[in-house]
C-alpha cells in the first residue's frame, strides 16, 4: 500500500494533515474508520491528510467530536485560517458578529460584507496573479467572507450604515457583468429594512474626515469599537476616548455624504453607464 510521507513543517494545510493521521492512527483505525464516524469518504479524509484538500470549519469539529480531541482541530483550522488574514482582523471579526449595529466606510472597493461572491472572486485572483496569496488562501478569504456575511443574516440582524466613496462603485472590478450584478447588490441593500447606503461624493473634496476605512461597531451592551486597517495590519480600538472621535467624524461623513435616495440614483446611473 502506497503511503505518502507527511512534512508538518511544509504548510499549515501539512501540520493539519499530519496531526489527522497521527492521532487516527494512535487509534488503530484505518481511514475508512475515521471516514465513517464523520460522516465523510475515505477518500476526504485522504485528502485532507495529505495536504490536497484544505479541512472546513465543519470537518474540523467533526474530527474533534469523532477523535475526542476537544476542540483542538477547530483551533488549528482557525490559526490556519488566520494566517492569510491581517494582524488583528480575526480579533474584530469576533465582535463583528455579536454588534447590533455596524458603521462602515470604504474608498476605493465595495466593502466585503456587499460584495458579490463574483466580485470577491474577482479580488482574489488579482491577489493571487500578483503573488499576494495562494490560490488556496485565496479560496480561504472566499470561504472567510461568506461565513462573515452569513452571520449578519441572523432573525435580529445588525443594523448597517454603510458610506462609500464614490470610488467604490466607479471603479471597475471583474468586468462589466461583474461590476453590473454588484451595484444591483448595493440596490437590494439598500432596500432592506435594517440598512442606509450613502455615497460620500468625490465633490467633497477635503472636507472627507477620513483617509482610510474605518468601522464603528456597537455591542449589545451600547459600547463601542472602532476598527481600521493600514496595508499590513489591522487595529482595534476600544477605549472611549478614542473611539468617540471616530464616531464623530463619521457623524460629519454622514451628513457631507449624499442621502440614500440620491446615492441609490448615482448607483443607478453608473450601472446604467457600466452595460
Amino acid at each position: 500500500m502506497n503511503r505518502k510521507e507527511l512534512n508538518p513543517d511544509s504548510s499549515p494545510q501539512a501540520a493539519f494533515g499530519a496531526r489527522l493521521r497521527s492521532s487516527r492512527e494512535d487509534r488503530g483505525w484505518k481511514q475508512e474508520d475515521l471516514a465513517h464516524r464523520m460522516g465523510y469518504s475515505s477518500t476526504h479524509i485522504s485528502s485532507v491528510e495529505t495536504g490536497r484538500k484544505l479541512p472546513t470549519l465543519r470537518f474540523s469539529r467533526r474530527a474533534d467530536l469523532a477523535l475526542g480531541t476537544g476542540d483542538a482541530f477547530e483551533r488549528e483550522w482557525r490559526e490556519m485560517r488566520h494566517g492569510v488574514l491581517l494582524e488583528g482582523f480575526p480579533e474584530y471579526v469576533g465582535y463583528e458578529g455579536r454588534a447590533v449595529e455596524i458603521r462602515l466606510y470604504e474608498i476605493g472597493i465595495i466593502h466585503g460584507l456587499l460584495q458579490t461572491p463574483e466580485y470577491a472572486r474577482a479580488l482574489a485572483d488579482s491577489a493571487v496573479r500578483r503573488g499576494v496569496v495562494t490560490p488556496e488562501q485565496a479560496a480561504e478569504r472566499i470561504s472567510y467572507l461568506t461565513e462573515r456575511q452569513n452571520m449578519l443574516a441572523r432573525p435580529r440582524p445588525p443594523a448597517m450604515l454603510v458610506v462609500m466613496d464614490e470610488s467604490c462603485i466607479r471603479r471597475q472590478v471583474g468586468g462589466h457583468a461583474v461590476m453590473c450584478a454588484q451595484l444591483d447588490r448595493l440596490l437590494q441593500f439598500a432596500e432592506l429594512p435594517n440598512t442606509v447606503l450613502q455615497i460620500a461624493p468625490f465633490e467633497i473634496g477635503e472636507r472627507r474626515p477620513f483617509n482610510l476605512p474605518l468601522t464603528v461597531l456597537t455591542l449589545s451592551d451600547l459600547s463601542v469599537i472602532a476598527y481600521a486597517e493600514s496595508q499590513i495590519r489591522g487595529h482595534l480600538e476600544r477605549e472611549t476616548t478614542s473611539v468617540l472621535p471616530m464616531l464623530a467624524g463619521y457623524h460629519q461623513l454622514q451628513a457631507e455624504a449624499l442621502s440614500q435616495a440620491a446615492s441609490v440614483a448615482m448607483i443607478k446611473e453608473v450601472r446604467k453607464a457600466t452595460l
